[in-house]
């Protein structure tokens, strides 16, 4: 038998609609020769962009409470983890199943007050409990590696995070430690003071990295406010974009129907007919 039927998901019915069935369509897909070209010439590095894309895609479907959205784009999510760990298993690195093993094992590990003997499950579960069965894990995973003499306490938080995101989990991990304020009161003024420093550079000629750097500690202050009121920063902008998207599209049409192109409508009009679509609202 070639190497090419060995490939092939001769056994495998791939009208079956279940696991094995999306697990021989990737196998068939990246078999050289036989497989799509496009497939087979992506990676790693050239997959990535498209995982994330679907994570956001299905966020999106979850926003507009479409189901059925949201359960096609669920599948396109779950056809990238696929995709990974066919690539990984072509090099020898590991397969679908040993994806779906660890995150069994890490979720009956994280859960002992579910999973546990009757003592743990008696005690219910503790806050900060899956933090510290987290912090052991990543002791122990990295203990015969080498890593510096201490870890930072802002260890763990990858740099391609969405930046918001990213800025929200760094200021989380610093507060676990005590650098935090305790109220939201001194988080308001640290936004001002930072709103103060970017007028000051914006004043100030040929800073434009300088003033980059303020405009970054005042979106970092901002985010780090809306954390302090328990208020998802990504959510509430997300939701500010749609409300900005609704009016301009209202206050577009408007004017369009007056006979007028929008490129030769004043902004004191914009705004004028902006104010009008708010109101409805």
């Amino acid at each position: 038998m070639s190497e090419n039927k060995k490939n092939k998901p001769q056994d495998t019915d791939i009208h079956s609609r279940d696991m094995p069935a999306l697990l021989a369509i990737m196998r068939a897909l990246r078999t050289p020769e036989t497989g799509c070209p496009w497939d087979l010439e992506q990676d790693f590095s050239t997959i990535a962009p498209y995982t994330i894309e679907e994570a956001y895609e299905v966020e999106d479907a979850i926003e507009r409470q479409d189901f059925d959205d949201l359960c096609d784009e669920l599948g396109d999510l779950l056809l990238q983890v696929v995709y990974h760990a066919q690539m990984a298993e072509e090099i020898g690195k590991f397969s679908f199943a040993d994806v779906v093993a660890a995150i069994c094992a890490k979720m009956i590990r994280r859960h002992p007050h579910v999973f546990g003997d009757d003592s743990q499950r008696s005690l219910g579960q503790v806050k900060g409990m899956w933090e510290t069965i987290k912090s052991e894990e990543k002791r122990h995973k990295t203990k015969d590696q080498e890593m510096p003499e201490t870890m930072s306490a802002l260890s763990g938080v990858p740099v391609t995070l969405p930046p918001m995101t990213r800025a929200i989990k760094l200021q989380e991990k610093a507060a676990r430690v005590g650098f935090d304020w305790k109220e939201p009161s001194p988080v308001f003024n640290k936004v001002l003071e930072e709103l103060e420093e970017v007028r000051t550079e914006m004043n100030t000629p040929g800073h434009s990295k300088a003033l980059e750097d303020e405009v970054g500690d005042l979106l970092f202050a901002v985010t780090n406010l809306a954390r302090h009121l328990n208020i998802n920063p990504e959510v509430a902008l997300r939701s500010t974009n749609r409300k900005f998207t609704s009016r301009f599209g209202k206050m577009e049409q408007t004017i369009v129907n007056s006979g007028v192109e929008l490129c030769d409508t004043s902004l004191e009009h914009m705004e004028e007919v902006w104010q009008q679509a708010k109101q409805k609202e």
